[in-house]
């Protein structure tokens, strides 16, 4: 969970609202199991939990292709 916890803070945290920030915070403290499982889809996304903030994460790392893509014949 650091790595996708970090890598949407790294890339989010000066663009997020106060209340996102504290959204986030709150949602790290969370069982790591719990929001992994909610961020892939493999558990329903309790309705305490759905905040603009879980949903521009859940967004974040969204993506149809691999993060890393080598281009190069190496």
């Amino acid at each position: 969970m650091d790595l996708l916890m970090g890598s949407f803070a790294d890339a989010m945290a000066e663009t997020l609202e106060d209340s996102e920030l504290s959204s986030f915070e709150e949602l790290m403290e969370l069982p790591d199991q719990d929001v992994f499982a909610w961020l892939t889809g493999q558990a329903p996304l309790p309705s305490d939990h759905d905040t603009p903030l879980f949903r521009k994460l859940k967004r974040f790392h969204d993506h149809a292709d691999p993060l890393h893509v080598c281009t190069d014949d190496v």
